[in-house]
């Protein structure tokens, strides 16, 4: 019987602690998205499960890369978007070349105000006419 009690103390105990260490290492998620057009390059970053604070985006693509200011969650979330059409920009955007995206692919990096990768990402832009 006593044999039994422990076993099951064990398993309880067992249970809420993995379900600490799951808590704890829940990850944060990135969305990419991107658009190659011949005179334009489009780059969207979405961020998600995230601690508060500031973060900033990285975004690669061959040999190009570029780098966002910093933002701040809004609730467990921030997003980045990055384009070469003067209107976007205009609106927030960070400004990119028209030709920043390479062979239709990108990959992303989204880090924290210290610099640390928090959640990385990438994606195979839709090509456009």
């Amino acid at each position: 019987m006593n044999n039994l009690i422990h076993r099951v103390t064990l398993a309880a105990t067992l249970a809420a602690t993995l379900g600490v260490f799951a808590s704890a290492a829940q990850a944060a998620d990135l969305k990419v998205s991107c658009e190659k057009r011949s005179a334009r390059s489009k780059v969207s970053i979405d961020g998600n499960n995230l601690r508060a604070g500031t973060y900033f985006a990285v975004v690669t693509s061959g040999g190009n890369t570029v780098q966002s200011g910093m933002a701040s969650t809004v609730g467990d979330e921030v997003e980045f978007d990055f384009d070469s059409s003067p209107g976007d920009i205009a609106q927030g955007a960070v400004p990119i070349a028209a030709n920043l995206i390479v062979d239709g692919r990108v990959v992303a990096q989204l880090r924290d105000a210290a610099g640390n990768v928090v959640a990385s990402g990438n994606a195979i832009c839709r090509v456009r006419r």
